[in-house]
């Protein structure tokens, strides 16, 4: 899969953008706050309907305006498809595939995987389980429609407990719903726990070998899921703890709480890992995430590498642009000397400028 061509208009800093791409590699070379970062976010709305930065839809439209719209053109197994997405500042947004609108965000995942790599993908080791489970999640609806379906049930049950938990100091008669509410967050969080733990078996079948090349084989990576609560327990663990989440008026049990951890030769790198570890982990984690694509879907997904290789030193530079040529890849730098000193072949350069793009050959 790869994309042809992108269109912005009143996209963040971009009043009117067309690019036509390269399958190959094609590089967005210019200085920090020109814009660079904003095209392939704009990539990953069309994939995922969500900003990788985790910004709202109003954020994502130009200054001033009411409304923004990508278009983006892919072609996959040799077919062409044109994804639409109308952003609205006060309302919800509007997708398209080929013209015919669509209702829900799980009729989109599929159509185009991406992988997205940028030096704040530290953060997935080193930050709190918030990052790790939109980690899990945000690559998990890319590759499985029912993970999106449990998903999507089970924090719309969790909203509504919460909400109850409020209402219970107002009106504590209403206590016995919240069975009901209990019944279906179990229900769907176990369908959400199921497909984790499935998820993760894949990645440490696949991220072992990655890390030992990367770390010339003097470590062994794995990664450990740990729910918030076992499946098998999760109903109980509900009812036991119902009087405290009264007390705290909001669901201390269940997915929404769940972590996963790395673990370098045993040791839990987060706690007690240096920083090239973690770099390492971080790097190994985004090359498995290209390879568990190319296992489910049978077609390597599309990369976006945003100004990682400043952040990494040159062994794991030449690891990096040596795995990645025959996958169509978007990169963002401020100069091209990293890629020439590589030899690194180069297909399409733009040069951003303040919202303005050229293309250099």
């Amino acid at each position: 899969m790869y994309i042809e061509s992108i269109e912005l208009k009143d996209y963040r800093n971009y009043t009117d953008l067309h690019m036509d791409f390269s399958r190959g590699t094609n590089i967005l070379c210019g200085d920090n706050a020109q814009g660079k970062t904003n095209i392939l976010e704009a990539v990953y709305v069309c994939a995922t309907t969500k900003s990788h930065r985790g910004s709202k839809d109003r954020e994502l439209i130009r200054f001033g305006q009411e409304e923004s719209h990508i278009k983006m053109i892919v072609r996959k197994d040799n077919v062409p498809y044109r994804i639409d997405m109308h952003l609205k500042k006060n309302k919800p947004k509007g997708v398209a595939v080929n013209g015919i609108p669509i209702r829900r965000a799980s009729e989109l995942f599929g159509i185009v995987n991406v992988v997205f790599f940028s030096p704040e993908d530290l953060n997935i080791i080193k930050n709190g389980p918030a990052e790790r489970r939109r980690f899990i999640d945000l690559e998990l609806c890319q590759l499985n429609k029912l993970y999106v379906h449990a998903l999507v049930q089970y924090n719309r049950v969790v909203t509504q407990r919460n909400k109850l938990l409020k209402e219970l100091a107002f009106r504590p008669d209403y206590e016995d719903t919240l069975d009901v509410w209990d019944m279906q967050m179990v229900q769907y969080g176990r369908e959400v726990m199921k497909y984790r733990a499935e998820f993760v078996e894949e990645l440490n079948g696949i991220i072992l070998s990655i890390h030992q090349q990367l770390s010339g084989k003097k470590e062994d990576l794995q990664i450990i899921y740990e729910p918030n609560t076992p499946a098998d327990e999760f109903e109980a663990e509900l009812k036991r703890g119902r009087p405290q989440d009264i007390r705290q008026k909001t669901s201390l049990s269940g997915p929404h709480r769940d972590d996963i951890s790395f673990h370098v030769n045993g040791i839990d790198i987060r706690k007690f890992g240096s920083q090239g570890q973690q770099r390492t982990t971080a790097l190994s984690l985004k090359l498995a995430e290209i390879e568990i694509v190319k296992k489910i879907v049978k077609d390597y997904p599309i990369l976006l590498l945003d100004d990682v290789l400043s952040e990494l030193d040159s062994s794991r530079q030449n690891h990096l642009l040596g795995g990645i040529g025959h996958i169509q890849t978007v990169i963002t730098c401020t100069g091209l000397d990293e890629f020439v000193n590589h030899r690194f072949p180069i297909d399409k350069v733009f040069r951003v400028t303040a919202g303005t793009v050229t293309s250099e050959n």
